[in-house]
């Protein structure tokens, strides 16, 4: 009986402090038969989405002490980007009412610039002040790991008095010797340089835009080297600059940074290139090394959702996920300098036992039954031949006059995806087809394609050119269709299923 009164007044007081979401979540864990944590609907099983509420811009990414420190301003730890451990929902714990903690960064000050401590971890991030439309640069410190910060009662350390000025990412410059921030003049879609000694004084050093596309906005801006694969400078460095732009897409320019100035090379690449094709992947950010062992290694992960439509999704353990991890590279190419995406080798981790499969492509439809059992959780390595002139290609997610259609024109090298169809809602501003020119390898149209629950991401052309999308299709709508206008193409294809990162129970 005391434990029903202490389990009574326990859901008492819950109702009194938490939210209506929380305390539903809360009284329904370990109970099965209403709540299964981690298998809801529309729960991927291999991405990073936290265990409730929302997730939008990756800020923070940080490598040190052997781990990835991840922040939404919530807070996750992995030691291979694959398995994660959640820490925390706010990591912020002091901020005065009435300022918002939009994107940042958060930089190990191993050399104590700042004063805060050799083993402090520094957070730079917008607050947002909605009663005076402000935004303006400030701290917050960590003494327990990146776990926990406070608030810099010296904030604001930049402010230009602007509304929309905002999502700084901070590194440590070597030629230099000080820190640099790149931050979002967003309506003027423009990057600012400014640097420091101490990460509390800056000083303004450049702009750079607009350029490429400004129809709207820049916004979450980052900045890094990256590692040529191939031709005569293969092995040396370019700098490479990601805007997300528009609240739908990210585009990029590479060229040279002199610790003042971000130059980008050659007249095509001041029109700027899309990291992604697909409509959902935004913000995304590359972790910064400062244990100094990654090797060179640049990783990323971003947002896999978009501004039009991300707040309307009938999700229900909250909002948002991020993609899988990506090893990013250069490749000089006729087009110009290209952004080269793979997934992390790790993700390969979670592969199941392979099924393969090969043939030639039939007119009409072909149904792979064994793919469509494994309930959009698999990797699927596909390979058409694209010697003999024909239009082909996949259905995914399909059922009940639901699909997501890959479609490739071996004439001209065009690769279409239309998700318009696939979701098991109807929501007008996320009906979206996507397309690029892709070029066969070796005489094959290569994709790798991760299928999750409620997303696809799609590599082709040697990790080039990638589409990510999100499909939040029905849990029932698993099929995998082969589809082909003329007979004779042949076709491999290796499927893997991915194991769930979740815990069990």
């Amino acid at each position: 009986m005391k434990k029903y009164r202490i389990a009574i007044l326990t859901s008492i007081l819950m109702a009194v402090l938490l939210p209506s979401e929380s305390l539903s979540a809360a009284l329904c864990i370990g109970r099965a038969d209403v709540y299964v944590h981690y298998n809801e609907h529309y729960r991927n099983q291999y991405h990073f989405s936290p265990q409730r509420g929302w997730i939008s811009d990756p800020c923070g990414f940080v490598y040190r002490d052997g781990r990835y420190h991840c922040y939404w301003w919530g807070c996750a730890e992995s030691v291979d980007l694959v398995h994660f451990t959640e820490i925390s929902r706010h990591v912020h714990k002091d901020v005065p009412r009435g300022l918002g903690c939009w994107t940042g960064c958060v930089v190990a000050d191993t050399a104590n610039t700042a004063g805060f401590g050799k083993e402090a971890y520094v957070a730079c991030l917008t607050f947002n002040d909605g009663e005076r439309k402000n935004q303006s640069q400030g701290l917050t410190v960590s003494h327990d790991g990146g776990r926990t910060f406070t608030y810099y009662e010296g904030n604001p350390v930049l402010d230009i008095g602007y509304q929309d000025f905002r999502d700084p990412t901070i590194i440590w410059h070597e030629a230099t010797g000080r820190w640099l921030m790149v931050v979002s003049k967003t309506l003027e879609s423009k990057v600012a340089f400014y640097a420091s000694e101490d990460l509390k004084q800056w000083t303004w050093l450049s702009d750079f835009g607009p350029a490429g596309r400004t129809y709207r906005c820049f916004e979450c801006p980052d900045l890094f080297e990256l590692e040529v694969d191939n031709g005569p400078m293969k092995g040396q460095k370019k700098w490479v600059l990601v805007v997300s732009v528009d609240w739908d897409n990210e585009q990029y320019f590479v060229g040279d940074f002199d610790g003042t100035t971000f130059t980008a090379e050659g007249l095509k690449q001041e029109t700027g290139v899309y990291v992604d094709c697909g409509p959902d992947f935004y913000a995304s950010r590359t972790f910064k090394d400062f244990d100094g062992t990654l090797g060179g290694k640049v990783y990323s992960m971003g947002w896999m959702s978009n501004w039009r439509y991300c707040r309307d999704l009938p999700t229900t353990y909250g909002k948002g996920f991020w993609s899988i991890p990506r090893e990013l590279s250069l490749r000089d190419t006729p087009e110009g300098w290209r952004l080269v995406q793979k997934p992390k080798k790790e993700i390969y981790s979670l592969r199941g036992n392979p099924q393969f499969f090969e043939g030639f492509l039939l007119p009409g439809r072909t149904t792979i039954d064994a793919v469509g059992q494994l309930g959009n959780t698999y990797e699927a390595m596909v390979g058409f031949d694209t010697s003999i002139s024909n239009t082909f290609g996949i259905n995914l997610c399909a059922g009940g006059g639901r699909k997501l259609v890959i479609t490739y024109d071996t004439e001209s090298h065009s690769l279409v995806v239309d998700r318009s169809q696939v979701a098991d809602f109807d929501m007008p501003k996320f009906e979206t087809t996507c397309h690029a020119k892709v070029a066969p390898i070796d005489g094959w149209l290569k994709l790798d394609i991760f299928v999750d629950r409620c997303s696809v991401e799609i590599f082709s052309e040697d990790g080039t050119c990638v589409f990510s999308l999100a499909t939040f299709t029905a849990d029932s709508h698993t099929a995998f269709e082969l589809f082909s206008q003329m007979p004779g193409t042949a076709y491999s294809m290796t499927v893997w299923p991915m194991r769930s990162i979740w815990p069990k129970g």
